[in-house]
């Protein structure tokens, strides 16, 4: 408490690449951090996102006013460290107060380094936004503050875009390792990392499946060397369209016939691995409120979501791709954006948001049910299983 009051008086400054500022107080670590704004409308599982590899170069706003009251602990990660770009919060706590709290979230800040600002209108940043979309930003605090809010300006927009970013392979893991089965293990599942959350292949364990972990340069040999029943792309950060590798190796997984399964940046790469093109949107979406339908069933799930970029494929026909025929399996319900991909011809699906969902919501655990009923019904060839 007492770091944070020392830090409650230094001066910040955030600078929109638009020019709009906000002045206030620093919250974390002191210094100038850049990324992309983009706003997250959860009010719970700060700590989880802040933990999420998809956040990398992102500068994360906060639309619950209140935030850093349960503080941290060290079960509740999903990495090993934070990873947002910076972070903006309208009223931090002043004390923790949590049973499981172990450190207060703006030591946490500190201890990573991790740029941020607090004391300003967030809900006029959040419309702003929402307005205008997701852009670049600067947030400067103590001696970094007290530039020319012109030169700051400047700073900022020569930072780099999201559009055009290649990042997966800078927050996967850089050795392979492996989660085991938990009880009768039933199948075994290569899942590339590009940077995935603890919670993902925890569901899949859950599951009784041994999930084999491979870092995003992982070839084709190195994912049928422990050979898998599925193969699995997680959620991951920057433009899908500079994945070149892991898309090519996705087709090869398609061809073999292997059960696969995507989330978030695994969707965006299917898409693309089936011919469809990839767009980024607006302002994204964020958040664990996000309403989606799984055309399958027809029921609304309220999903957990981070991702800056869509797939753009028809929503009301079946199309023709090199591996049969595909169609879009969810929608979500706010603007109409592809929420999932589905081939008719060959076993293999993926959604758009993150079925993990910790801190929640858990509507749609039951896609590891689905994978795992793949991998049930398919038959691999025996040379993929000996490849």
């Amino acid at each position: 408490m007492t770091a944070m009051t020392g830090r409650a008086t230094t001066p910040a400054v955030l600078v929109l690449e638009d020019g709009r500022t906000f002045r206030g107080s620093a919250y974390g670590a002191v210094g100038e951090t850049f990324g992309e704004a983009v706003f997250s409308t959860g009010m719970s599982g700060y700590q989880e996102t802040l933990t999420d590899p998809s956040y990398h170069r992102q500068v994360v706003v906060m639309t619950a006013p209140h935030v850093g009251n349960t503080g941290v602990n060290d079960e509740d990660p999903e990495s090993a460290r934070i990873w947002v770009a910076g972070y903006v919060v309208r009223d931090p706590a002043r004390v923790p107060s949590n049973h499981r709290s172990q450190r207060s979230l703006d030591d946490e800040l500190v201890r990573y380094g991790v740029v941020g600002i607090s004391g300003i209108d967030t809900r006029a940043l959040t419309r702003h936004l929402r307005e205008r979309g997701a852009m670049r930003v600067g947030i400067f605090s103590g001696d970094a503050a007290r530039g020319e809010e012109s030169a700051l300006l400047e700073r900022v927009r020569t930072s780099p875009e999201m559009a055009g970013a290649d990042l997966a392979e800078q927050v996967s893991t850089d050795e392979s390792y492996v989660v085991p089965a938990q009880g009768t293990k039933r199948f075994t599942v290569a899942a590339l990392d590009l940077g995935i959350k603890g919670m993902t292949p925890y569901r899949m364990a859950e599951r009784g499946i041994e999930v084999h972990v491979l870092p995003a340069t992982a070839t084709l040999d190195d994912i049928y060397a422990v050979q898998p029943d599925g193969v699995f792309f997680s959620n991951g950060p920057g433009d899908p369209a500079t994945a070149t590798h892991q898309i090519e190796l996705l087709r090869a997984v398609l061809e073999r016939g292997t059960p696969f399964f995507g989330i978030c940046f695994g969707n965006q790469l299917l898409g693309r691995a089936l011919g469809f093109g990839t767009y980024k949107l607006k302002y994204g979406h964020r958040g664990i409120n996000q309403p989606v339908q799984d055309r399958t069933t027809g029921k609304v799930e309220i999903t957990a979501h981070n991702h800056g970029f869509a797939v753009d494929a028809p929503l009301d026909k079946v199309s023709d791709t090199p591996f049969g025929r595909a169609e879009v399996s969810h929608v979500c319900l706010n603007d109409d954006v592809v929420e999932g991909l589905k081939l008719l011809d060959r076993p293999a699906f993926s959604v758009q948001y993150h079925p993990e969902a910790a801190a929640g919501p858990h509507d749609s655990a039951y896609l590891f049910d689905r994978f795992a009923a793949l991998m049930e019904t398919s038959v691999t060839p025996m040379e993929t299983k000996s490849a």
